[in-house]
């Protein structure tokens, strides 16, 4: 056993020395290994900015090392120089030719170092350069002698043009040059960009950010720079004219195919601006398309405007192509531009089948369809009408209860319109996007085999609207449902007889009120290193109906509740957070943390949450270590294989996740993750389930779990399947709920009943 061991040792050994790559190298040659950059100042400066910025100047980039390997390297000298086989080819392709020392040219590469800190102030640095050779490699030290940076003095606008000089002067206190600040050539790039694109609003079309030109008086005594910005000598007449709209043209049949014309004979002239064409060829009425058209005849040219227009007919969600182009007009008075408007519709009617597989963490599973037809403009005006049926069955395959199964099917219609549908009238705003309006009417069935039929009838009334690209709001001012359950079995009555809690959650399933949620998200802006991504969503319903019946005289209370066709009717307030951070490392990787908070609390006619609107927690978007809905409430133990479809759910939910996303080889991604987090029911709630929700003791019965996940992300789909087991179980005893020390991968027993496998579909936050 001694032997092989040593035998194992020295395998692993050579491989391990193969995988460094440095072999099989030319003669002559060495392979570099990177650069290390060294700072020498006699001024106390900010060393990590020098460095990272001497850092980005450095060439060519070494072979990629893994755990001080490099296997990519190993595998394209496993290829050979020319490989034959389909193998072969495909480790060249993957693996990476050595980076070489004759290829790196340390001299050039100091001189780009001295220039790249020149434009962050630095204007005296001096960098020489050293190798260090080994037997097979060798690796370059740069060390750069810097001084403390230059600073900006002052800001001296001196603007020939008297029209531009004001409009420049008007916008200073703007200025991304602040005095006192060190010298960044970038800032001076973003400053021209800045001011011609405010110019751009007022008319200056053929501005162009190169007209600008900053002037540098430098002291080398107090180390510090005033700026003059002027304009260039010899600048286009056409560059400093002010132009306005002139004709605005609207073509909303264009083909992509077909050469734009104006020589159609058909004209329609809705508010000065032309549409081409008969109007009972228009798909859409000229009406509707006004109102999001903000370039004007007379009006001075704004790319504001010209950025709202486009972005208000494409959001429409009719045309696959929107351009909008400006052409001189060519009459005696100049300044004049005419504007094109071409648009190329999409299909009027769309047709669309989905057809799925839904694994479920409690052992269910089953097949999943969708199908849906789309009319993009139903009645002229951009209304957006769909039709669906979505339809599903699972069942229990594996697991401690009964073969349970259930079956559902479920229609849906939903009309959008491109504006907001209110009985006033609202002024139009200068907002890129469209407002929204939607009319949604719902029927579900769902069949409970050996439990229950529930069939729930819905009804929506609500709007939608972007402020920006990161905020999004909801309103939905009327949100009615109505479920109802019949065909109950002994079974489920025995069940909800057994638990007073979860019947009273069942009863209480009228429920009309509205909605309203905030979003923001920064997901969008894939440049930025921590994005940030926040959900609020708040709920009230049943105050309407308590205020008639206050009206009426008549006195309700949750031991005497009215109800409305014969069903109670559920009061309650509900309040819900979700906050995401998203932090991206340079190699693509990422940390996702996620904190979720809520609560509700019902009142009035209700004495329990209606089932619906309850939190729970377990699952795969959830704590993943867990079975659905099957944490809590509190230290209270849900019996998943004997309750079979039903949990508990509470009042109070808390939930935070970290996960560890990372790279593994193209689509094929990896994550590290912990969840943690629990549902209470309130003090308050009559409900003898579980421990109560008390801000002393909640983190006690935080329930714990951890897991890995493989990612298969080919962008527009992501199927995910994450492994997870407890590291805490909030129903067991106190000092008794930390379960670590049970884990035991080899004990089949401790399998089944600890490790939990996900699949789902997208990223779980």
């Amino acid at each position: 056993m001694k032997h092989l061991n040593n035998i194992f040792l020295i395998l692993i050994s050579l491989l391990l020395a193969a995988c460094s790559g440095s072999r099989h190298l030319p003669n002559g040659e060495k392979l570099y290994t990177g650069a290390e950059i060294k700072l020498e100042s006699v001024d106390k400066v900010n060393k990590r900015l020098i460095k990272a910025v001497a850092e980005g100047a450095v060439r060519p980039a070494p072979n990629k090392v893994y755990l001080g390997n490099r296997p990519k390297l190993w595998l394209y000298n496993v290829a050979g120089e020319e490989p034959k086989t389909k193998l072969g080819k495909w480790l060249k392709k993957t693996g990476e030719a050595p980076v070489l020392m004759s290829s790196v040219k340390p001299g050039v590469t100091s001189e780009i170092i001295d220039a790249k800190l020149f434009n962050i102030g630095i204007f005296k640095s001096f960098t020489e350069s050293k190798t260090i050779e080994k037997k097979r490699t060798v690796k370059v030290i740069y060390t750069s002698h810097v001084h403390k940076p230059y600073v900006v003095k002052d800001l001296i606008y001196s603007i020939a043009d008297d029209s531009l000089s004001r409009l420049i002067l008007a916008e200073k206190d703007k200025s991304l040059i602040k005095p006192g600040d060190d010298y960044n050539l970038d800032i001076l790039k973003n400053e021209r960009i800045r001011i011609d694109g405010f110019l751009k609003n007022e008319g200056y079309f053929y501005f162009n950010p190169d007209y600008l030109l900053f002037k540098a008086d430098t002291s080398n005594v107090n180390h510090d720079v005033t700026f003059k910005i002027t304009l260039k000598d010899s600048i286009p007449e056409d560059a400093l004219t002010v132009y306005r709209i002139n004709n605005v043209y609207i073509n909303q049949n264009y083909s992509l195919n077909e050469r734009p014309a104006r020589n159609n004979r058909d004209t329609v002239i809705v508010e000065n601006i032309v549409f081409l064409g008969k109007e009972e060829w228009m798909a859409i009425r000229p009406k509707v398309l006004v109102n999001s058209i903000y370039l004007r005849k007379k009006e001075v040219f704004s790319r504001l405007n010209h950025i709202i227009t486009l972005n208000r007919l494409m959001s429409m969600g009719n045309f696959k192509l929107v351009q909008v182009n400006f052409s001189e007009n060519n009459t005696s008075v100049p300044g004049l531009l005419d504007v094109n408007i071409l648009m190329t519709p999409m299909p009027k009617r769309t047709f669309r089948a989905e057809i799925d597989l839904v694994s479920k963490s409690n052992n269910y599973a089953g097949p999943r369809m969708n199908l849906s037809i789309m009319n993009r403009n139903t009645f002229g005006g951009a209304e957006l009408l769909n039709l669906n049926l979505a339809g599903s069955f699972e069942s229990q395959l594996v697991g401690t209860g009964e073969n349970l199964y259930s079956y559902s099917y479920n229609p849906q219609v939903e009309l959008t319109f491109p504006r907001f549908l209110v009985p006033f009238k609202i002024s139009r705003t200068n907002s890129i996007y469209i407002p929204k309006t939607s009319l949604l009417l719902s029927y579900n069935y769902l069949k409970r085999v050996n439990y229950f039929d529930m069939r729930t009838f819905r009804f929506v009334y609500g709007f939608k609207w972007k402020e920006n690209i990161r905020k999004e709001h909801e309103l939905n001012p009327i949100d009615i449902s109505y479920t109802s359950v019949g065909n109950k079995s002994i079974l489920f009555t025995d069940l909800l007889a057994a638990n007073p809690f979860l019947k009273k959650s069942y009863e209480e399933q009228f429920i009309a009120g509205g909605t309203y949620s905030f979003t923001y998200s920064e997901q969008m802006l894939s440049g930025k290193k921590v994005q940030s991504y926040l959900h609020l969503s708040s709920e009230l319903a049943g105050n309407a109906f308590s205020l008639a019946n206050r009206i009426a005289g008549a006195k309700t209370s949750s031991a005497n509740p009215s109800t409305i066709v014969g069903s109670i009717y559920s009061q309650y307030a509900k309040l819900s957070i979700d906050g995401r951070s998203y932090y991206n490392f340079k190699n693509k990787n990422k940390l996702a943390v996620r904190v979720f908070a809520g609560v509700a609390k019902s009142y009035g006619n209700s004495s329990i949450l209606p089932y619906t609107k309850q939190f729970f927690a377990g699952g795969p978007n959830s704590l993943r270590a867990f079975q659905i809905n099957s944490v809590g409430p509190g230290s209270f133990y849900q019996d998943t294989g004997k309750r079979g479809f039903l949990q508990l759910g509470g009042d109070v939910k808390l939930e935070t996740n970290v996960e560890y996303r990372f790279n593994i080889y193209s689509y094929f991604k990896g994550a590290l993750f912990v969840d943690a987090g629990n549902v209470w029911l309130l003090k308050s709630n009559p409900a003898n389930t579980g421990s109560p929700y008390l801000f002393s003791k909640f983190m006690d019965e935080f329930a714990v779990g951890t897991g890995v996940g493989i990612r298969v992300d080919v962008s527009f789909f992501i199927l995910r399947f994450d492994l997870a087991m407890p590291l805490r179980k909030p129903w067991l005893e106190d000092n008794h709920r930390w379960v670590t020390n049970d884990i035991n991968f080899g004990n089949s027993a401790w399998r089944k009943d600890n490790l939990v496998l996900n699949v789902a579909i997208g990223y779980p936050f």
